[in-house]
């Protein structure tokens, strides 16, 4: 996977972070990304409901939703030949795929809006992308899998983890 520098955003303070070209954020019309409201999203029916608190809580804060999407890497090596395989998604694909979602939890009128896909470790790179933006706010969805609640899960790693407020939402 290429990797390319990426650049600080409007306002941000210089920390050099080393990201694929993929994971830049996707700015809305205003194109300013200054202390977001960040909802994680991985389409399950708990982050449907943590998407629509999100885009409410960012429309009375005033502030822009930056809506996160998690994938895991997608590499694997091709047992025959020993190829190094990368399932690369259409990042066009997956925005859409996120603004029609969050247009079926809310109106998104009055929301300056940005989607961002990152690969890797969900919690730590909602965590990144909390820090990287200066949050305000974390939101994501409970974990759906009774063993989570034992075994550790991304909104427990995030609450001892991220540098502000996390916001589960069941």
């Amino acid at each position: 996977m290429d990797q390319a520098e990426s650049s600080p955003l409007p306002g941000q303070p210089d920390r050099p972070r080393r990201r694929a070209p993929d994971e830049e954020p996707q700015r809305g019309a205003t194109g300013a990304l200054g202390h977001p409201v960040v909802a994680g999203y991985d389409g399950s029916p708990s982050s449907r409901h943590a998407l629509a608190y999100a885009a409410g809580l960012s429309r009375r804060l005033g502030r822009p939703l930056l809506i996160v999407h998690v994938c895991s890497p997608g590499v694997y090596c091709e047992p025959l030949t020993g190829q190094v395989i990368g399932a690369v998604r259409d990042r066009s694909e997956t925005e859409r795929w996120l603004l029609t979602e969050l247009d079926e939890v809310c109106d998104r009128a009055g929301i300056d809006v940005c989607v961002a896909t990152r690969r890797g470790s969900p919690a730590r790179e909602l965590a990144a992308a909390a820090d990287e933006t200066s949050a305000d706010a974390l939101v994501i969805g409970a974990p759906e899998r009774r063993w989570h609640h034992v075994a550790g899960s991304v909104p427990g790693w995030l609450a001892r983890h991220a540098h502000c407020p996390v916001i589960v939402v069941p």
